[in-house]
């Protein structure tokens, strides 16, 4: 047998600790603990897929925060709701290596001027990332002559 998926593992865990319910599934504390114990034992069972190993506080932190995510976004936890992030592009450019040293920077500044010039510099480096990925190739051999004409430089 193949490991569940997490978003699988949970959504069982749940319906076991609290049974089946038509809306929103909001357990209780003791219920949200059982869940995470269940998740642990499987984890350390090899049951779930995980890409990278933890020690057992972690795996215990893990658990509460997969359950979490999984409750806000499996729509048959969540009573049928669409996901929709609360601060969507929050992490734009976190892979950015000049973006995280700059953050990192700005971090251990003191002054407010400091401060500005940084987070400046985190602003502009944000716009360059944005119209990067928003840049889009145009076929100009598919589109009617006069608008080949207009369009193509």
């Amino acid at each position: 047998m193949g490991k569940v998926s997490q978003k699988e593992s949970v959504f069982q865990a749940v319906i076991n600790v609290c049974g089946t319910t038509d809306g929103a599934y909001t357990p209780t504390k003791e219920q949200r603990a059982q869940i995470g114990m269940i998740l642990f034992e499987a984890f350390k069972a090899g049951h779930i897929e995980m890409d990278v190993e933890k020690s057992d506080t972690d795996l215990k932190s893990y658990c509460s925060s997969v359950t979490s995510n999984w409750l806000r976004k499996d729509i048959r936890l969540n009573g049928g709701v669409a996901y929709v992030a609360k601060n969507p592009g929050s992490r734009a450019g976190s892979s950015d290596p000049s973006l995280k040293a700059m953050r990192t920077l700005l971090g251990t500044l003191i002054l407010d001027t400091d401060k500005a010039e940084v987070q400046a510099h985190i602003d502009a480096r944000i716009a360059e990332i944005t119209i990067a990925k928003q840049a889009k190739t145009v076929d100009f051999s598919a589109l009617p002559t006069d608008l080949q004409v207009k369009f193509s430089k």
